[in-house]
């Protein structure tokens, strides 16, 4: 394919120009996370022709990720995030090099994946991963685009310590409250589309290098869909900050899971197909009175969360369940950490359950 009409469109912008096209050629990018907000950067970032990406993920495409993970298909369930994308982006341009990595990215690989690539974009949804992507690319001076999504509300900042600050003159450490993901709070999958689009657009303006295409080093774009209303907000640097005021070789990374090993989700209709389970409901009473699944166990999150134990065997197949999917993740974690290993968590919860016309118990009654 003719490459020249590939690209024709932006070559024709002055700030792009054939050498632009040529450094968009020669670039090279590694997106952390396949998602909501990785899938809309990498198909932009694959179009406009940016000779190598990279894909880290160790996640599995599942239902519930279809309404903004553009990158996927119902057929596509079950699947490993990073190789369908790869597949994806390969599809869409033959002349780009993908390389993708079904591992989750922690203090022990980023070195060797950070030194690959020339810039870093930020898919993620946890202070975890974003501290440690920070603190690498401090570390081994590799500037990155952040990017957040939560329910109308979307965020992108381009960090790069020798220019300006980084993550950390922003959040110098994790909130002490509970901050819920997209998973929890829920997400406009348009939102997310606009906020990975915006990183897109970064990462060809860093690229690019025009004096007219000025990228947000140190500064947070802030966007509330409500109204339609964005702002952008400086980021000065702290001169105290615990990771770019201090020397490279004094950053130590460290790097704490936000997921204790992964809790595969299953459907109504895989449940439905197994043999000699067991089902926990990890609502609260006033949920379960209101109505539950026929032979399962009650046995609230906030008991687990106090340090009690169901009395079960800890080799059999668990399936645990709550309102719509999200505590039965946290439920099955303090499970795994007690030595339990047969975890699943039902997807879309006990909503999703009555909606299959499965027989229930409401109020002690089958109906």
């Amino acid at each position: 394919m003719n490459n020249e009409q590939r690209y024709r469109k932006q070559i024709n912008l002055p700030e792009i120009g054939e050498d632009g096209q040529k450094r968009l050629r020669n670039a090279s990018i590694l997106c952390v996370g396949a998602g909501g907000l990785g899938s809309p950067a990498l198909l932009y970032l694959a179009a406009a022709g940016i000779g190598q990406i990279g894909i880290i993920d160790f996640d599995r495409i599942e239902v519930s990720n279809l309404q903004r993970q553009i990158l996927f298909e119902t057929k596509d369930i079950g699947q490993s995030k990073a190789t369908h994308a790869k597949g994806k982006l390969l599809a869409l341009n033959p002349d780009i090099i993908v390389e993708a990595y079904d591992e989750q990215l922690n203090a022990q690989n980023i070195k060797a994946l950070f030194q690959s690539y020339d810039l870093i974009i930020d898919g993620t949804d946890n202070f975890e991963t974003k501290f440690l992507i920070n603190d690498a690319a401090v570390k081994y001076n590799k500037p990155w685009i952040y990017g957040a999504i939560q329910g109308f509300d979307g965020q992108v900042a381009v960090f790069d310590a020798t220019q300006g600050s980084c993550y950390r003159c922003l959040y110098p450490d994790k909130p002490k409250t509970h901050i819920t993901n997209c998973a929890e709070s829920g997400v406009i999958g348009a939102v997310a589309g606009i906020t990975g689009v915006t990183q897109a657009l970064q990462a060809i303006q860093i690229i690019a290098h025009h004096e007219s295409f000025l990228p947000l080093i140190g500064k947070l774009w802030v966007l509330d869909s409500h109204t339609m209303e964005s702002k952008i907000l400086n980021i000065p640097r702290n001169s105290n900050c615990p990771s770019c005021s201090r020397r490279h070789e004094e950053i130590v990374l460290n790097f704490s899971s936000p997921v204790c090993g992964f809790i595969p989700e299953v459907t109504y209709d895989q449940v439905i197909q197994m043999s000699d389970i067991i089902l926990i409901d990890v609502r609260e009473q006033e949920e379960w009175d209101s109505g539950h699944i026929e032979n399962s166990t009650h046995f609230p999150l906030s008991k687990l969360a106090a340090g009690h134990i169901p009395d079960c065997a800890m080799d059999k197949d668990i399936i645990l369940f709550c309102q719509r999917g999200v505590r039965s993740l946290e439920a099955a974690q303090i499970l795994k950490e007690q030595g339990f290993s047969n975890l699943y968590s039902l997807s879309g919860g006990y909503e999703d359950w009555i909606k299959k016309d499965q027989p229930y118990l409401k109020n002690g009654t089958k109906v």
